[in-house]
């Protein structure tokens, strides 16, 4: 059995583009980056540490771990939680080049492999306005999205440019590399 090991619907949903079945499970991890950890780092270790929780659970199966940092400069955004945070994120974007690493772990648990790879994102942002970032937070609600945009809505409106070998890590789950995993782990697609 697949396992998701997430509670996010964008990487539900992207995982659903395979049809393959899969069972979901939300891991309980604690999220934060260690001090001076690079944004890859942590998207990895994350990626890798929500699969070893649920794999605790599920010993026979095979679990899939995501997470995904952003990085302005070198430093991590996180997901901005509030509308203040959100806004401010937005600000500092506008006009700026933003990287958001994407890692996706594949645990073998019943004998304990792994495989982890990170997919990095350029996005250039457009010089948006005030009035946009403002009208933009109230149609979409981004704050559980690392980077307060959701480019698989209305976020794809600030955005300039965007470049990356797979265009689903954006969203969270970069399903080309996870499709090479699942393949090498025996699991045809389709």
């Amino acid at each position: 059995m697949l396992v998701l090991a997430s509670n996010s619907p964008y990487r539900r949903a992207l995982l659903e583009r395979l049809r393959i079945p899969f069972e979901v499970l939300a891991p309980r991890i604690d999220e934060r980056a260690h001090p001076h950890e690079a944004p890859r780092d942590t998207a990895i270790r994350l990626a890798a540490a929500k699969a070893h929780a649920v794999a605790v659970s599920r010993p026979g199966d095979l679990v899939v771990g995501s997470d995904q940092v952003a990085s302005l400069e070198g430093a991590a955004i996180g997901k901005p939680g509030t509308h203040q945070a959100a806004l401010a994120q937005l600000y500092a974007m506008r006009g700026r080049t933003v990287v958001f690493h994407t890692a996706v772990c594949l645990l073998d648990a019943s004998h304990g492999a792994t495989e982890a790879d990170e997919v990095p994102t350029t996005v250039r942002f457009r010089r948006f306005s005030d009035e946009q970032a403002l009208r933009y937070l109230e149609i979409d609600a981004p704050y559980d999205c690392a980077g307060a945009a959701k480019i698989e809505s209305l976020g794809i409106a600030l955005v300039e440019h965007v470049e990356s070998v797979d265009p689903t890590a954006l969203i969270g789950l970069p399903l080309i590399a996870l499709v090479g995993m699942l393949g090498r782990a025996g699991v045809a697609i389709p």
